[in-house]
């Protein structure tokens, strides 16, 4: 399997650029001060009219990894305006206020939209005890993606965690997805642990700005001749 590179928008402009650049999949939201949340429905309508790619929007409305049941009726709604606008799969997940991952709550939102993809995001680097995690996730129904940087730092500080994790298991090491301040750096090491997904999001921004810089379709094409650079040695 090739690597894939999945890469954040915020505008039509973020996502025409990095399709020219070669990225495979786009995640949408906004706010990015606050880790990204659920951006508006005429943002992803007019996303999925600039690009082809696959999308995949946020679900979370405050940038807490807990929920509830009314802010849970919310997303369920929110999941099913972003199906009518054309997405292709969702990005979400929630804890307990242990920091353990919420089952219930994360596969209730899930099987409101049962055949859809979905990742569960960086709330994973939140949780205390990782492998006990890694188990409940293969429970959820329709996962097929986790992000992860391995630490709640960024990856320069979750690599050796992620490594030893997906060479070990090479069934996380299919789902995991590494991103959060991943540099090009990383990716030798995360390719040769089995990892073949990767995020990106300020590093394909003028100085890793997400106020005053699009993504730049030059920078997405490094990343993706660096992917394909280390698809070709296998």
């Amino acid at each position: 399997m090739g690597s894939l590179l999945e890469v954040i928008a915020l505008h039509p402009a973020d996502a025409e650029a990095a399709q020219e650049g070669g990225a495979d999949r786009l995640e949408l939201c906004a706010a990015m001060e606050a880790d990204g949340l659920s951006p508006s429905v005429s943002t992803v309508s007019a996303i999925r009219r600039s690009t082809d790619l696959p999308l995949r929007v946020m679900l979370r409305l405050s940038d807490s990894f807990t929920t509830n049941g009314a802010e849970l009726n919310r997303l369920t709604a929110m999941a099913q305006s972003y199906l009518s606008a054309g997405v292709d799969g969702f990005v979400f997940g929630f804890l307990t206020p242990d920091n353990e991952v919420d089952v219930e709550s994360t596969a209730a939102l899930a099987s409101t939209f049962a055949e859809t993809p979905w990742t569960f995001h960086r709330a994973i680097d939140a949780v205390l005890v990782q492998r006990p995690a890694w188990r409940a996730l293969r429970t959820l129904p329709g996962l097929d993606c986790v992000l992860t940087a391995g630490s709640s730092l960024g990856v320069g500080h979750g690599l050796d965690d992620l490594c030893k994790l997906a060479n070990e298991e090479p069934a996380v090491a299919k789902v995991m997805m590494a991103g959060g301040s991943l540099q090009p750096e990383h990716v030798p090491w995360l390719y040769q642990s089995g990892v073949r997904r990767f995020h990106v999001g300020s590093s394909v921004r003028q100085d890793g700005s997400w106020t005053k810089a699009y993504v730049n379709s030059r920078f997405v094409r490094a990343w993706r001749n660096l992917l394909d650079a280390q698809d070709s040695r296998g």
